[in-house]
């Protein structure tokens, strides 16, 4: 009873206003991979969308953002925002996985995700994309929203390419591998559900 009532808190909601954009994020790690999206800017919210769907984390975003600049203050200004709601929503890390990763092929493109939730902030990011846009998204903007998201989640992150030419391609297939390394990594072992997983006794 205790471990699911921990579970069902495993919520966060973030509010974010600058002068660049105005976001409000809602997180379920224990969700059904529902989802309501709306960025502004239509590739990201096909991302986070999918991310949703993948990780089976229930998400809700809504931002207002200087689309009428670029996709630049709303794609990391939404990674910050998830990655506090991702770091909140973990609380004491209590008898998660830690440790999660995922090979996903995505068509001729072949992506590797691999992430711990350590508590210290590193991106890993080799993802060679072939395009400088796609669709009115700048590709460049991938790194960013991934570098703003494990500043404030506190991960190791790493995403590499192994294959690919399909800009669209290797860009979904680094949110869909990212998204199933997260969820294994935040999933609840059962094994060690009162147990931080680290020999340092926090992480």
């Amino acid at each position: 009873r205790n471990r699911s009532r921990r579970r069902n808190m495993r919520i966060a909601e973030i509010n974010r206003k600058t002068n660049e954009t105005d976001i409000s994020l809602k997180l379920n790690l224990d969700g059904k991979g529902i989802s309501k999206i709306d960025s502004g800017c239509g590739f990201l919210d096909h991302m986070l969308t999918l991310f949703a769907s993948h990780s089976r984390f229930d998400l809700c975003v809504k931002c207002v953002g200087d689309m009428n600049v670029d996709a630049h203050h709303t794609t990391e200004d939404i990674g910050i925002c998830l990655g506090k709601a991702f770091a909140e929503a973990l609380g004491d890390k209590k008898g998660i996985k830690r440790y999660g990763s995922m090979i996903l092929p995505m068509d001729e493109a072949l992506i590797l995700s691999a992430v711990d939730l350590s508590g210290r902030s590193c991106l890993g990011f080799s993802l060679d994309i072939p395009t400088a846009k796609v669709g009115d998204f700048d590709t460049e903007l991938v790194k960013e929203f991934w570098l703003a998201f494990v500043r404030e989640a506190k991960c190791s992150l790493h995403i590499k390419k192994i294959d690919g030419k399909n800009t669209h391609h290797i860009i979904e297939g680094a949110f869909k591998a990212t998204a199933r390394a997260l969820s294994e990594a935040a999933m609840i072992d059962e094994r060690f559900a009162d147990e931080v997983p680290s020999t340092k006794g926090v992480l």
